[in-house]
């Protein structure tokens, strides 16, 4: 259930976005490297949009369904059109760049696009062969893609669950759980998780990381259903 109240507020939250989505900005990462066109942040602005007229939809309620659905539709395309390269075939950090993020593990899940379309099977190798070590997920590479701060990147834990899942939604189990049971091994002595594993295997930044544990809650799930 939503109140008129709140429903008035998602369709204000809506409307600012069909006017702004289209703004560079610091990314989910918040980067000091300056503000660019991310995918991620494009991906996010067309889930916020489409599940409002989902739930417009499926409730009846009053919204400029035209509008937001012609701004659902811009996002899409320029995704598909600007967030895609040929050339490294896959999914891109920014529109028009040539820089992997693993931010773009989301979209399968956010259900932007299929977990077995060509195109995202192929990012999911480009992340594999450019960001994955071991199965551990670095969020991007700071010589590629300079976020303005100092020192070494370690893994992403979220990153690392997050490609959990992609595999197991693109049906490659195996992978999926022998990458999941290796994540497991880096938890401290009561299974909890910071924001990044270092190169050595430590635990760094924010401890424990609320996110972390919830794309743990979400690969485990998703795997144990795949595994029967």
């Amino acid at each position: 259930p939503i109140s008129s109240d709140r429903w008035d507020e998602v369709g204000a939250v809506v409307g600012w976005l069909c006017d702004h989505w289209d703004q560079p900005d610091e990314g989910v990462w918040e980067t000091r490297g300056g503000r660019k066109n991310y995918v991620y942040s494009r991906l996010m602005c067309w889930v916020a949009i489409e599940r409002a007229i989902r739930i417009a939809n499926r409730r009846g309620l009053p919204a400029d369904l035209p509008r937001w659905q012609r701004c659902r539709d811009e996002i899409y395309r320029q995704i598909m059109r600007q967030g895609w390269s040929e050339e490294r075939g896959a999914f891109l950090q920014d529109l028009d760049g040539d820089v992997l993020d693993a931010s773009v593990l989301m979209m399968p899940m956010a259900k932007f696009i299929s977990p077995t379309d060509p195109k995202w099977l192929s990012t999911l190798d480009a992340l594999s062969t450019d960001l994955v070590s071991d199965s551990l997920v670095y969020r991007y590479d700071p010589q590629a893609s300079p976020d303005g701060l100092q020192g070494p990147e370690g893994t992403f834990s979220i990153c690392s669950f997050w490609y959990v899942e992609a595999l197991t939604r693109a049906g490659r189990v195996e992978e999926a759980r022998l990458a999941f049971e290796k994540m497991l091994t880096y938890a401290n002595h009561v299974g909890l998780y910071a924001e990044e594993i270092g190169r050595t295997g430590e635990q760094l930044g924010n401890f424990p990381q609320a996110f972390t544990h919830l794309s743990l809650i979400s690969a485990a799930f998703n795997l144990d259903r795949a595994l029967g």
